[in-house]
């Protein structure tokens, strides 16, 4: 993998770049659909590259190894082939999905011991399994196995917690270092910086995962329940120890307003299920405002869903139509939805990317988030 850093912010942080995969190239700031058992739910794939315009999707390494099992993975040649997508990919190591099964999860020095979700079949994960499976998945860029600290622990458990994060990241880079791409293309290993809302911390985790020369850095353990300013007080911290001419990818966050400041602190690529997952409850994120397609007042509203037409749905379809769909729970509804807010925040990126090219990048960002906090 490479990362040319093409522009900068004169007036900030944010920056402009271009990641070149085996599978293509993505333009940074990006977004990336999360596709966690290897698909983006209700997307069609030509939806994705034609009206969404998507770049890099991911996927989830905990729940493509419960189904459909990497034998069948492998068997296929790689989650690319078994699902038809030939961009770039990413995959999740796991780790948050492992933080969120809390009740049924046990862990220690070597890795975690869980239950699926599933069927409560029992599991472990160590960071050399985390490894090989994602090996087996085939993602052009992939995650180290870490343990996603909450946002509201204690100063002893986040310590802790670190320290077991780090003592897994040095084993997924043995790992990683002693073992080969099974499809013919190259792999890239992220680390993740942890360290909860403490800067000290904070500091260590990014001086530690800087000092591995990886290909490209995450900061995780964020807008899991901190304190929305203090979730961008310790991106600052990080970015300013995280090497400049490596990606940086904030994992899991967030809302559109959410992407343009962490854009502003340095940061290049995104994920999250707010998208979709928001969609298909039926709000919509649009850039004059978010809007609850369940209201009343949409109900004989015969105007376009979005005039600003980031979507082929968002002409072709009248708000008025996609009250009814979403209210009768027509699955229809949930894809236009999902369809639209996607094609919106890739909108958003590119558009944030145009603009620090441009040199304007700080003053459009400013006008734009007080547009984006209205509820409409």
């Amino acid at each position: 993998m490479k990362f040319e850093l093409q522009y900068n912010d004169t007036k900030s942080d944010a920056r402009a770049g271009r990641i070149t995969t085996d599978h293509g190239v993505i333009e940074t700031p990006i977004f990336m659909p999360v596709g966690t058992q290897g698909t983006v739910k209700g997307v069609h794939l030509t939806e994705l590259k034609n009206d969404i315009r998507a770049q890099i999707i991911l996927g989830n390494t905990y729940h493509l190894y419960l189904r459909p099992g990497t034998a069948v993975l492998e068997q296929a040649g790689g989650l690319h082939r078994f699902n038809g997508w030939d961009g770039p990919i990413l995959t999740d190591s796991g780790g948050f999905q492992v933080f969120s099964l809390s009740e049924n999860r046990k862990l220690h020095a070597e890795g975690a011991d869980f239950r699926s979700h599933i069927d409560g079949s029992k599991h472990f994960f160590t960071p050399e399994k985390v490894m090989d499976l994602q090996r087996s998945i085939g993602a052009d860029i992939i995650m180290a196995f870490d343990e996603c600290c909450p946002g509201d622990a204690d100063y002893d458990y986040a310590r802790r917690s670190l320290s077991l994060t780090e003592h897994w990241l040095d084993r997924c880079l043995a790992r990683f270092r002693e073992t080969e791409p099974k499809y013919g293309y190259s792999q890239s290993l992220f680390p993740i910086v942890q360290g909860c809302v403490y800067k000290d911390l904070r500091v260590r985790a990014a001086e530690h995962v800087a000092s591995k020369g990886a290909d490209g850095n995450a900061i995780g353990g964020l807008a899991v329940g901190e304190p929305t300013e203090k979730m961008y007080e310790m991106i600052e911290v990080v970015n300013e120890i995280l090497p400049k001419d490596k990606p940086r990818y904030l994992m899991g966050v967030g809302t559109p307003i959410n992407l343009l400041e962490a854009i502003e602190r340095g940061v290049d690529m995104f994920d999250c299920i707010m998208p979709t997952r928001n969609g298909r409850n039926g709000q919509l994120f649009t850039r004059f405002g978010t809007i609850n397609m369940r209201n009343k007042k949409w109900e004989n509203d015969f105007s376009p869903i979005d005039p600003d037409a980031h979507s082929y749905v968002d002409t072709l379809y009248s708000k008025a139509y996609l009250h009814h769909l979403i209210k009768v729970k027509e699955l229809l509804g949930l894809q236009i939805a999902s369809i639209h807010n996607l094609a919106f925040y890739l909108w958003l990126v590119r558009e944030a990317r145009a603009r620090i090219i441009a040199g304007d990048f700080s003053a459009w960002k400013s006008a734009m988030v007080r547009q984006l906090d209205n509820r409409l």
